[in-house]
């Protein structure tokens, strides 16, 4: 049974940084990794996909500002997210792709605000 835990969600100012963590269990191989989320109101979106060959997508509204990395030995993602906006406030989603199946996490939630 594939389980996937995020960490590393909380309150933070705007301007500020948060790392978020994605541990993948239950699942061998390679595959692809990535992040989505969902505001209050709105459709989930991408925010950062990393494929099982290294090639990197972002979402637009995060370019710049978040970089996704893996620990393939640890079946770990990471979402370094800097420069927050209150615009990122939203639940946040782990994602895994293999064999055109679709394993999602729990949610973490990250709040930018004052």
């Amino acid at each position: 049974q594939v389980q996937l835990v995020e960490s590393g969600g909380g309150l933070v100012q705007p301007g500020g940084s948060l790392r978020l963590s994605c541990a993948a269990s239950g699942i061998i191989g390679i595959y692809d990794m990535g992040w989505y989320r969902q505001a209050l109101g709105k459709e989930r979106e991408l925010v950062a996909v990393i494929t099982r060959l290294g090639w990197l997508n972002y979402g637009d509204p995060v370019k710049g500002r978040f970089t996704i990395s893996r620990d393939n030995a640890k079946n770990t993602v990471y979402l370094q997210m800097n420069s927050l906006k209150p615009e990122d406030t939203a639940v946040y989603y782990c994602n895994v792709v293999k064999n055109n199946n679709n394993y999602w996490g729990q949610g973490t939630q990250v709040t930018v605000s004052s």
